[in-house]
């Protein structure tokens, strides 16, 4: 149980994992990790037979990661010290364990939650959706992402090297599990109202970035492949359909200020799939994203030199564009040009450099990621 002040509730969680101990005849310990407590908290766990470790480190990540390393079992169950999550009724927890699950989540949603357990934001708002953007982002099983209440296997689960020091803990751990191939399983539990008389330690709109983001971050695919994409094909098709002439649509005329900005979707998710590539290749490398055999085959294709001459190809077509609004410009005299015909030679040219210069520059950054990554890339 991480622990920071809570000798208003922690006697009775204590109290409550003695019982299913006792009750199931389940050889273990009680290990509050305690993050810095200044109330008591450390002597009345250690009254009750607890063993306390002290974490220097501050954070609900670093607490709970500080009791993984020091404690001594095989399963470890993990849960808040604040009186929400029943310790009196983990048989669900460690039949899963027993039974091969490397992790297993409790799911406050099918187990019950009491009126006043948690906040309406939180129960309609934010861990539906973010449990929702875990499950399509990298696939997991889980429908309570952030259920505090969960069991698992200590050398698998230390094995993913987990890092967050904050609230995010508790994504990063179903995330690389996920990630990983880990058995992973689901329980109902119940959560009841928080036992304290003082607010919680968790901060609702920052913790909950703090989740997205680690979700965004370790999932490239969802964070610069899809957005570019969309942006990129769909600038490419305003700018197909604007190059020849002006497109009226349901009364509206799109010219070349709509030319201007298609122009600038085409740039900017180019250089976002770029992005995807690179965070990939690193997250590959780190362990951070699972091996894909595709990307790996698409890197053999998509050598330095493809890259260079394809950057080639673009670079000599926006030459060619600009070259042709030179000469409309020189058949005026160089004299006064129509904005209208001369910006649809002018950004097409323009565009394509641009994507020459990325393309070009990406391709040598690339070679240098792969320069590191090529001793330790998994095998397609």
């Amino acid at each position: 149980m991480p622990c920071l002040n809570e000798a208003e509730t922690l006697a009775r969680c204590i109290e409550k994992a003695a019982a299913f101990l006792a009750r199931s005849g389940t050889e273990g310990e009680i290990l509050i990790a305690d993050n810095g407590s200044t109330d008591g908290s450390q002597a009345i766990a250690q009254a009750l037979g607890a063993r306390v470790v002290a974490i220097s480190d501050r954070g609900y990540g670093s607490a709970l990661l500080g009791g993984i390393h020091a404690a001594a079992g095989r399963y470890v169950i993990m849960g808040d010290s604040d009186d929400s999550y029943d310790f009196n009724g983990l048989e669900p927890f460690l039949a899963q364990l027993r039974a091969g699950s490397a992790l297993v989540m409790g799911n406050r949603f099918k187990g019950g939650i009491q009126p006043g357990a948690m906040p309406r934001l939180h129960r309609y708002l934010g861990n539906p959706v973010l449990t929702a953007i875990g499950r399509v982002f990298f696939r997991s099983p889980c429908g309570d992402f952030h259920c505090g209440l969960r069991g698992f296997d200590r050398e698998a689960i230390l094995g993913l090297d987990l890092q967050a020091p904050g609230m995010e803990f508790a994504s990063e751990m179903v995330v690389k599990a996920t990630i990983r191939g880990l058995a992973i399983a689901e329980v109902p539990t119940t959560l009841a109202p928080d036992g304290r008389s003082r607010p919680p330690h968790l901060k609702s709109w920052r913790d909950g970035w703090r989740h997205l983001r680690f979700m965004l971050l370790f999932s490239p695919r969802w964070l610069f492949l899809y957005p570019g994409l969309t942006l990129f094909l769909a600038g490419l098709a305003a700018m197909a359909a604007l190059i020849p002439s002006p497109c009226t649509i349901a009364g509206i005329t799109f010219d070349i200020h709509t030319l201007f900005y298609a122009s600038l979707a085409v740039v900017v998710g180019f250089h976002s799939m770029l992005f995807w590539v690179f965070a990939h290749l690193y997250g590959m490398r780190e362990g951070l994203v699972p091996p894909d055999p595709r990307f790996l085959r698409m890197l053999r294709v998509m050598t330095l030199e493809v890259g260079l001459i394809a950057a080639a190809v673009l670079l000599l077509l926006g030459l060619g564009l600009g070259l042709g609004a030179v000469s409309a410009w020189g058949s005026v005299a160089f004299g006064t040009l129509s904005p209208e015909s001369a910006m649809r030679l002018v950004i097409p040219s323009g565009t394509a450099i641009l994507l020459a210069c990325q393309l070009g520059f990406g391709a040598f950054f690339l070679s240098v990621l792969e320069l590191r990554a090529g001793r330790s890339r998994p095998a397609a």
